[in-house]
């Protein structure tokens, strides 16, 4: 199975709301900020494979990855796009036991931006390797 290439969602202005959420995570919780890249490097490595606890399917063609540090739930929505690329379209500090509606409904208007017009619409990103031991 050839390996999946991660891409974030990109709006109109140039912005990318996922990396810019990684960045402030990354200053704030290092060790939430690396469980959350561990997460983004497995959907790279595994794809449409990648299932619970590491990721849920919620409706729509809309996924989440799933992290957590302490009591603390971060959420990377993400959607297919084509055969082998995943696109992280919103990400969320999770708080209860459902996912927001309106958190599944923006991931499926970015879905639909990045159907009409991906190149426009997605932003590739390495990552340097979480250390989890900070």
């Amino acid at each position: 199975m050839p390996a999946t290439d991660v891409v974030f969602y990109k709006d109109r202005s140039g912005a990318v709301p996922v990396l810019a959420w990684l960045d402030e995570l990354q200053s704030t919780d290092r060790i939430g900020w690396a469980n959350c890249v561990a997460r983004i490097e497995r959907l790279a490595e595994v794809g449409h494979q990648l299932r619970r606890p590491e990721a849920e399917y919620l409706r729509d063609g809309i996924l989440e990855l799933r992290a957590k540090h302490g009591h603390v739930q971060y959420r990377l929505l993400y959607f297919f796009f084509g055969k082998n690329v995943a696109v992280l379209a919103h990400s969320i500090v999770k708080e209860g036991s459902a996912m927001p509606a309106m958190d599944i409904e923006r991931a499926l208007r970015r879905k639909a931006e990045v159907e009409k017009n991906s190149k426009l619409h997605t932003f590739k990103q390495e990552f340097p390797h979480g250390d989890e031991d900070d």
